[in-house]
């Protein structure tokens, strides 16, 4: 029973957890069974080989780990650095962060290079740290691909460009928590190092798998990093990996069973049909905000994110009351404003197992509740320019034609 029912569902645009999709529950509705027995082990390794294809690597090997998105993040640090290690990490927003602060509290030497909050990562500032580090105390580069409180993508091809130029051996280590299987996302072409994304996001399960891919270069200096680990051990996982058994404890068997129906359905679609989708879905909801004469909290074209527009409110505004209307009377979920941008802007998370239609439904709540807090919109503005935007991109479903 909910605590606060109400009539219909619950519109859920958040930038995750998102919205589970029926193949999804239906996979995982079963019961408990011994994941000792041969069918745990044939079903992980399907899914080991199957999610290397959603991150794009032939290289990488993948830790289905059952934890969230923070315990991806140190699996990725301790298993590749040591304590004292000298990082490059960016400060965009409030999920790098705390990405930032995790990275200190395991002693490493944090070099930390902050932009204001809407813009990318300082890349040229980065590119003068590679440049001047010839003696390579630098050992890793870390990076939310997308900072999921702003709504700002970083470029991480120019990342790996900057690195090569300069022969720098630094491991390159990417949170892609909101990015991975809804974005242009290539590990072996942009060579990542380590990537991480969490189950709860794009994949459109519940939070509970948070996924590390470790590149070849990424499993070399496991051998040698000295950061204290046990739980997220990689060892740990590739000596149950060579027994064929794959579970160094006992794993969530319901969310393995809703990865391989989250897996088939981005098959299904495709993962370049997934990706433009996304694309569609986030340029309509800027088209959207410039219709209500709105900003978006990303300062530029270059940096806006597919799955989620942070939406700047007028400063006689609080954009918390914003999220508190939607919950309250439209049964609308949007995201707060957080830390820095607390009260400056709302989130509208278009990401996962979504469609147009259900997009449309959210932009005509948001300007009702725009219209609720005394903001002059015109009802129906925002919708129609994301109408005709997707009036003449939306392609013909294949399973239909």
């Amino acid at each position: 029973m909910d605590y606060f029912n109400a009539p219909g569902r619950n519109h859920l645009f958040v930038p995750g957890p998102v919205n589970i999709p029926d193949q999804i529950i239906r996979a995982m509705n079963r019961n408990n069974e011994d994941y000792r027995s041969p069918a745990i082990p044939a079903l992980t390794k399907t899914l080991l080989e199957d999610v290397k294809k959603i991150f794009k690597t032939t290289t990488g090997i993948p830790f289905l780990i059952p934890t969230t998105g923070t315990g991806a993040w140190e699996s990725a640090l301790t298993n590749t650095l040591s304590p004292g290690d000298r990082i490059v990490s960016f400060l965009i927003g409030q999920f790098s962060l705390l990405w930032i602060d995790q990275q200190q509290r395991l002693k490493f030497n944090v070099d930390v290079v902050e932009s204001d909050w809407g813009q990318g990562a300082k890349l040229d500032v980065l590119e003068s740290k590679i440049a001047s580090d010839t003696a390579h105390t630098i050992k890793a580069i870390c990076i939310v691909h997308n900072e999921t409180a702003t709504g700002v993508t970083n470029n991480l091809a120019k990342v790996r460009q900057i690195l090569d130029s300069y022969q720098h051996p630094a491991l390159l280590i990417v949170d892609g928590v909101s990015s991975i299987c809804a974005l242009d996302f290539r590990m072996d072409e942009w060579g990542v190092d380590v990537a991480i994304t969490g189950s709860q996001k794009a994949l459109s399960l519940p939070t509970g798998i948070g996924i590390v891919v470790a590149g070849p270069r990424a499993i070399e200096a496991s051998k040698t990093a000295k950061s204290l680990r046990v739980f997220f051990d990689w060892k740990d996982y590739l000596k149950f990996y060579q027994l064929g058994t794959y579970w160094p404890y006992t794993p969530s068997i319901h969310l393995l069973y809703g990865l391989r129906a989250a897996l088939d359905l981005v098959f299904e679609e495709g993962l370049e049909n997934v990706i433009a989708r996304h694309n569609r879905l986030g340029t309509a909801t800027r088209l959207a905000v410039e219709a209500w004469g709105l900003k978006n909290c990303t300062q530029k074209e270059e940096w806006h994110s597919d799955t989620v527009t942070a939406v700047v409110v007028p400063s006689y505004i609080d954009s918390a009351e914003i999220v508190r209307r939607a919950w309250k009377r439209y049964n609308l979920s949007l995201g707060l404003g957080l830390n820095k941008v607390a009260g400056k802007v709302f989130r509208i998370g278009h990401l996962g197992y979504l469609n147009e239609l259900q997009l449309l439904g959210c932009l005509a709540g948001v300007e009702m509740i725009l219209q609720d807090v005394g903001y002059p919109v015109k009802l129906g503005s925002g919708v129609a320019a994301a109408s005709a935007y997707f009036k003449n991109t939306i392609p013909l479903i294949p399973s239909r034609i």
